[in-house]
C-alpha cells in the first residue's frame, strides 16, 4: 500500500515537473542579448548598432544603448542585421505534405460549405515543409482551408513546437470563400474534357453566387433567432447547425472574409457582394487588384499579393505585370501582404516581396508587407511584426538585406526560442556535399 502510494506521488511529481518544463520552454527559457547589431525595427527608425534583449519569450529592450542582462545568452551581432520574422500570408503549410499523393493533403473537404471547418486541428507540426520554411526567414504563417464555396476558418501560427496548439498564434482568423469563377491559379484539364460555352459558365457562376448569397442570409436569420430565443426562453428551442453558427461572426461583422478572387471584374463584384451582406472583406491573389486600386482604397479594402513570381495572367499583359501589381496597389495607398499560397515553396516568400520591389514598390515597403502590414491586416500587430518592447520575439539575424537572395540567416527566434538553423534541405546537403 506505501509502494503504491509513494509510486502514486512519484508520478504525480514527475507529471507536474514536465509540465512546468514545458511551460518554460514555450516562454523562452534562456534571456538572449544581440548586441553591436544593426536593428532594423520596422515600425521605427533602424538602430546602425544597437542591442535586442528576448527574456521569457518576448522581447524586453530593444535600443542603441541597451544594458545586457546579468547571466544573459550574448551572440555578437557585428556586420549583422536584426529583422522582425516573416510572415506568409497564405499558405497550406501544416496541410500539404507532397502534393501529388494524396495521403499527403489535408486541404479541403468535399462539400460546398465547410464553415464549420477550422484548420488549426489538423496542423501537422512535424510536417518537413515547416523547417525548410522558418531557415529563411520565416516565423509566422497563415495555413488556410481551400475546399468548397466557403472553404472554412485559417489559423495564424508560429512555425515552431511540439503542438498545433503550441504553435497556433491566433484561430479563427478569418473565413474563406472562393469566389464563383474568380480563381485564375493553375490549369484546370476538366475543362478540356468537357468545355462549356462562356454564357454557360456565367449562369453557373450566378448560380453559385445565389447560393452563397442564401447561405449568409440563412446564417444572419439564424444568428437573429438565436439571439432572440436567448432574450426570451419561452420561444421553442432552436436546433444547432454547426455551419450556421461558424458564420455568425462573419454576417455580424465580427469576423473577416478572405475572398480569392482574381480578375478586376471579379473583384468589383466581391466588393459589390460584400457591401449588400455587410462584410469584412480581404482579397485574395488579386492578379488584376491595380486596376480597381482606387475602389479597393476607398472602401479601405486590404489585398493578400501572391503568388508575385509566376507567369502573366493574359496573352496581352506585359511581361512584368504579376511583379508590378504590388507597386501600382501600395502607391493607390492600398495595405498589400505577400502571399505564396503553398507549402512546399513558403520558403521563396522573401523572393515574392523582393521582386515585387524591384518593379516600383518601395523596399521599405516591400518589407512592411512581411512584416507588419500582414500582423496589422489579421488583427495580431501588437503581438508580431516588428521589433518593439513586450512583443514576441520572433526575430531573424542575417548577414545581410533580408529580401535578398544572396543573404544567409545566422540565428532565429520563434517565441523567444533560439531555433536549429536545420531542415530537410540541409540534411541533405551535408549528407552528400562530400560524396565521393
Amino acid at each position: 500500500m506505501n509502494f503504491t502510494k509513494r509510486l502514486t506521488s512519484l508520478t504525480l511529481a514527475i507529471s507536474i515537473a514536465l509540465l512546468a518544463s514545458a511551460n518554460v520552454l514555450a516562454q523562452g527559457q534562456e534571456t538572449y542579448a544581440i548586441r553591436n547589431a544593426r536593428i532594423v525595427t520596422v515600425t521605427g527608425a533602424t538602430i546602425e548598432r544597437g542591442t535586442v534583449v528576448i527574456a521569457n519569450g518576448k522581447i524586453t529592450a530593444v535600443g542603441a544603448s541597451v544594458s545586457v542582462p546579468s547571466g544573459a545568452k550574448v551572440i555578437d551581432g557585428t556586420g549583422l542585421s536584426v529583422y522582425p520574422g516573416m510572415i506568409d500570408s497564405g499558405t497550406t503549410l501544416g496541410l500539404q505534405e507532397i502534393g501529388s499523393v494524396a495521403g499527403g493533403q489535408d486541404t479541403a473537404e468535399i462539400e460546398d460549405n465547410n464553415a464549420n471547418v477550422h484548420v488549426d486541428v489538423a496542423i501537422n507540426p512535424s510536417s518537413a515543409h515547416i523547417p525548410v520554411a522558418r531557415v529563411n526567414g520565416i516565423t509566422t504563417a497563415l495555413t488556410s482551408p481551400q475546399g468548397g464555396t466557403i472553404a472554412g476558418q485559417s489559423a495564424l501560427i508560429n512555425l515552431n513546437g511540439w503542438t498545433w496548439k503550441e504553435m497556433t498564434l491566433k484561430t479563427p482568423v478569418a473565413m474563406h470563400i472562393n469566389w464563383p469563377g474568380g480563381r485564375a491559379r493553375g490549369f484546370d484539364f476538366a475543362s478540356l474534357l468537357n468545355p462549356r460555352s462562356l454564357p454557360e459558365i456565367r449562369r453557373e457562376q450566378e448560380r453559385q453566387l445565389e447560393t452563397l448569397k442564401k447561405t449568409l442570409v440563412d446564417a444572419k436569420a439564424y444568428a437573429d433567432a438565436k439571439d432572440a430565443r436567448a432574450k426570451d426562453a419561452s420561444l421553442p428551442k432552436q436546433d444547432i447547425d454547426l455551419k450556421r453558427e461558424a458564420l455568425i461572426p462573419v454576417v455580424r461583422g465580427q469576423l473577416p472574409v478572405i475572398v480569392e478572387v482574381e480578375l478586376a471584374r471579379d473583384i468589383k463584384r466581391a466588393i459589390e457582394f460584400a457591401d449588400e451582406m455587410k462584410l469584412k472583406l480581404i482579397i485574395s491573389g488579386g492578379v488584376e487588384a491595380h486596376k480597381v486600386a482606387d475602389l479597393l482604397k476607398a472602401k479601405n479594402i486590404p489585398v493578400l499579393i501572391g503568388p508575385v513570381l509566376r507567369f502573366p495572367q493574359n496573352e496581352d499583359d506585359p511581361y512584368d505585370a504579376p511583379f508590378a501589381n504590388a507597386g501600382l496597389l501600395s502607391k493607390a495607398g492600398v495595405k498589400i501582404a505577400f502571399q505564396t499560397g503553398d507549402s512546399a515553396y513558403v520558403r521563396n516568400l522573401p523572393y515574392h516581396a523582393g521582386m515585387a520591389a524591384a518593379f516600383g514598390l518601395p523596399k521599405e515597403e516591400a518589407l512592411k508587407a512581411v512584416t507588419i502590414y500582414p500582423a496589422e491586416i489579421f488583427g495580431v500587430a501588437d503581438k508580431i511584426g516588428s521589433i518593439e518592447q513586450g512583443k514576441i520575439a520572433n526575430l531573424v539575424v542575417t548577414d545581410g538585406d533580408l529580401l535578398e537572395i544572396r543573404t544567409q540567416i545566422k540565428h532565429l527566434f520563434i517565441n523567444g526560442n533560439q531555433v536549429p538553423l536545420t531542415s530537410r534541405h540541409t540534411e541533405l546537403y551535408e549528407k552528400y556535399k562530400s560524396r565521393p
